[in-house]
């Protein structure tokens, strides 16, 4: 997810790796934070890729800035990452934010609208995350407090968004 974040931000503008990283850090939040460590191998993997360029420009001070910008290969591999996102994008929910803060780059809303009818199908299995004799447990039936919040919360979640995927199928559909 990060590469396709970083592809994400550089397809609305030219960013400095320390800008990229606050974009990042705020889209995932305080969940994932973003190190150096993951972050610049990430940018030099897609720099070797062709997928974007950097060049360097006077800081504020005397150290040199570098800027990063997607090249016409990085928007070939972006909209092909948000045409075609692999399942756990689908299914991790993090993940398909991060999928969701970019999938207005998509040109075409019949694109855009397959994506999301691939959640909409994911959410419509039923699961749980707990079962007894095979069987998922409902919120009602968990047997502490903690794992009946947990299950209350995921179904009110999967409820919304279930029906803001409508919503959304709906309009890019019409």
């Amino acid at each position: 997810m990060l590469e396709l974040s970083i592809l994400g931000f550089l397809y609305e503008e030219p960013l400095h790796g320390y800008e990229l990283k606050a974009r990042i850090q705020a889209l995932h939040g305080h969940i994932r934070p973003v190190s150096d460590g993951a972050l610049y191998p990430a940018i030099t993997r897609l720099v070797k890729a062709g997928s974007i360029e950097q060049r360097t420009e006077p800081g504020s001070g005397a150290a040199h800035r570098r800027i990063l910008s997607l090249t016409e290969a990085g928007r070939s591999d972006l909209l092909a990452r948000l045409r075609n996102p692999k399942d756990v994008e689908i299914t991790d929910g993090q993940r398909f934010f991060t999928l969701l803060a970019f999938l207005r780059h998509l040109p075409d809303p019949a694109d855009q609208a397959a994506v999301l009818r691939r959640r909409q199908a994911f959410l419509d299995t039923p699961s749980s995350f707990f079962y007894r004799d095979d069987e998922p447990v409902r919120a009602e039936e968990a047997p502490d407090l903690f794992r009946q919040g947990m299950l209350r919360i995921a179904r009110a979640t999967g409820t919304e968004e279930r029906k803001w995927l409508q919503e959304a199928i709906t309009s890019l559909e019409s």
